[in-house]
């Protein structure tokens, strides 16, 4: 029998490798204001990295600008077919791909600002999801996100989740909070299930020190969470073999997992993000995690492969496959996070050209699409100003104009759902005002 002996420098290895993945909660203690009808509310952010082309997902149909500018990769207007968009309104259309988002269009759940952005074009992947993240334009150097801020200024039962990314800036800065891995990872808890090991970096650590404190609770946290959605796993299994014939289960096991390889370009457009395939599962993970701890009132994920330079395709082909795996990650947030005060906001750093290229795919644009779902959120319609795709309304000739600051969207959302006042809103983005033209966005109480 092998016998494996821990050094201290195997244990320090083994310890980052833990600490990588294991961020701990904390609560603050600046309580928000009272009296907001959805004071209580949830936020999930979705950043979709790379620049998911917003004229594919909420399709101007109505401009004929639209399909001159893309005659091989703009969506068919409305027919009732399959192949074509799904009429929203007389302006837009979503792509059939999200036909799962109807439903919530027609509930008057889900709504949309057009022509968002960064207060300026950026067209770097790289500074602009950085100054998306921490909600300050022209930033390069270190600074805390903006949903970490969030949570240090939302009161005592307030803290936030982040799943797939080890790192992310949206989450950075002195607000400790929770981090899983991607996918079925969340499941595991890494070193820390081998129990010499989690023994010997327990013994490592076992100070008093703040290195040790955060460890320790750090592990209990990982260890918690693994064994909290392993359990949700193997019940929801259940359910599912349960309810299918034999050879249909069979079925079912053996066409589990796949996913695409990425070319290296958009590999490195996403910063770290997975392509979209998994995410119904991290949103399922966000969603569980969420429900069984109510501090959690903050939550983040991102979904890559959208930086679609070549071959985008139309209503089917490589952005469609994207959509598609999109719309059921969003369908299945909306399955936990439907309470009176929830919003899910779904953004990209900027969106892509009005004019397809010679590749028959989009380059670096400006302007693009939010998404906002919940109860809370004016749906049904769409909000903000929209001037069309005529060459004088584009920016630079050449990309949709961002009339809305993202920020500005973010602060309608952050004072109905945190009942945050106007000095903690400029101090989670700070340099952005007031823009009394998406006053209609989030219904009246």
């Amino acid at each position: 029998m092998q016998h494996t002996t821990f050094s201290r420098r195997h244990l320090l290895a083994a310890a980052g490798s833990a600490l990588a993945a294991i961020h701990t909660p904390q609560v603050w203690a600046q309580a928000a204001p009272a009296g907001s009808r959805t004071a209580q509310g949830r936020l999930v952010v979705v950043f979709l990295r790379g620049a998911c082309d917003g004229l594919s997902a909420l399709v101007p149909y109505a401009d004929a600008d639209y399909y001159r500018l893309r005659p091989n990769i703009a969506i068919a207007a409305p027919d009732g077919s399959a192949s074509t968009a799904l009429r929203l309104d007389n302006t837009f259309a979503l792509h059939p791909a999200l036909a799962p988002l109807l439903p919530l269009w027609q509930q008057g759940v889900l709504g949309f600002v057009p022509a968002a952005g960064l207060p300026a074009p950026n067209r770097s992947h790289f500074d602009a999801q950085y100054q998306m993240e921490i909600a300050q334009s022209g930033k390069t150097s270190a600074a805390p996100g903006w949903l970490n801020k969030v949570a240090g200024l939302s009161g005592p039962a307030t803290a936030a989740l982040g799943v797939g990314e080890a790192n992310p800036a949206i989450l950075a800065g002195a607000a400790t909070v929770k981090l899983i891995p991607r996918g079925q990872a969340a499941q595991r808890t890494g070193v820390l299930a081998n129990d010499k090991t989690r023994q010997a970096l327990l013994d490592l650590y076992a100070g008093n020190d703040p290195l040790g404190e955060a460890f320790r609770l750090g592990a209990g946290s990982r260890m918690q969470s693994a064994q909290e959605l392993s359990t949700e796993k193997m019940a929801a299994d259940s359910r599912r073999m349960a309810a299918m014939p034999e050879a249909a289960a069979a079925k079912v096991d053996g066409a589990l997992a796949g996913t695409q390889a990425q070319n290296a370009q958009m590999l490195a457009a996403s910063n770290g993000a997975a392509d979209p395939v998994g995410l119904q599962l991290d949103a399922q993970h966000l969603g569980t995690l969420m429900r069984n701890d109510r501090r959690l009132r903050l939550g983040f994920l991102s979904a890559g492969g959208w930086d679609t330079h070549a071959n985008q395709g139309n209503s089917t082909g490589q952005l469609a496959g994207r959509l598609g795996n999109l719309a059921t990650g969003i369908s299945q947030l909306r399955q936990d996070f439907s309470e009176p005060g929830d919003v899910i906001v779904v953004m990209s750093e900027f969106g892509r050209t009005a004019a397809e290229n010679g590749s028959r795919g989009t380059d670096h644009g400006f302007g693009n699409t939010m998404w906002l779902i919940g109860n809370p959120i004016h749906g049904g319609r769409w909000h903000g100003q929209w001037t069309g795709m005529a060459a004088g309304n584009l920016n630079e000739g050449r990309d949709l104009p961002a009339h809305h600051d993202y920020r500005a969207v973010l602060a309608q959302v952050l004072r109905g759902s945190f009942a945050l006042p106007d000095a903690a809103l400029a101090t989670v983005l700070p340099g952005a005002s007031w823009d009394k033209r998406l006053d209609s966005l989030l219904r009246k109480a």
